[in-house]
């Protein structure tokens, strides 16, 4: 997945490759000038801060960027320290990141239902449609659409995520876990043991959830988002 720092270099990136700083990137997209300071990038306490996808959307609008090229920066294969250059170069994009792939898309709501995925979380079956996926690994790799608020501002409804089964998990990681039930849901991993799995929605107005690990079929990581 991308990690924290991966998201606020790509910003970084960004700002730079069109003679900005971040002050003046923010200031140019309507948003409080130190929106992207580095200061705002860990709370007092230490947690850390992710920028939001409506001021991530407001930036890559008024530098007429989209998101599949915000997200190659933070994927690209050459690092980001490498962008800049590239670009100014006249590098074409397909030079600079890895070309897009399809993967399999299927809604979240639907991700409930029997018949998609085998017991590991791996898609099969049929009824899949498919989206381009501009990040070249994860070969099992499929996306779901999200349904519902209780990953704002994270996920908006009808956002698209990109989900690797069977890749390691650790504790702050964004995931999608499906219940034994047929319940499916897209949560932040707060913490798991031996026994339970605790998760955070990222939308206050919306519970935490905890549940024994006898109760979960299957967890797995996010590694991408398309807003």
């Amino acid at each position: 997945m991308f990690s924290h720092g991966q998201v606020w270099a790509a910003i970084d990136a960004l700002a730079e490759s069109k003679d900005m700083s971040v002050s003046r990137l923010a200031r140019n997209a309507g948003l409080d000038p130190t929106t992207f300071n580095k200061s705002k990038r860990i709370s007092a306490d230490g947690r850390l801060r992710w920028p939001s996808t409506e001021s991530i959307s407001k930036i890559i609008g008024v530098t007429d960027t989209s998101m599949e090229e915000f997200t190659a920066m933070m994927a690209g294969e050459t690092g980001l320290g490498n962008f800049q250059s590239l670009r100014m170069a006249g590098a074409p994009l397909s030079h600079v990141y890895s070309a897009p792939r399809s993967v399999p898309l299927l809604g979240l709501a639907e991700a409930g239902a029997g018949g998609y995925f085998d017991d590991g979380g791996f898609p099969v079956g049929q009824g899949w449609d498919e989206v381009n996926f501009p990040q070249s690994d994860g070969e099992n790799a499929y996306a779901l659409e999200i349904s519902g608020d209780s990953m704002m501002p994270l996920y908006r409804d009808g956002d698209t995520i990109i989900v690797a089964p069977g890749a390691s998990v650790r504790r702050g990681d964004r995931v999608v876990v499906r219940t034994v039930q047929g319940e499916v849901m897209a949560k932040i991993l707060a913490r798991k043991t031996a026994k339970t799995i605790e998760l955070e929605s990222a939308n206050p107005e919306h519970k935490n959830r905890s549940f024994d690990l006898s109760e979960i079929d299957w967890v797995a990581r996010i590694i991408w988002a398309s807003q």
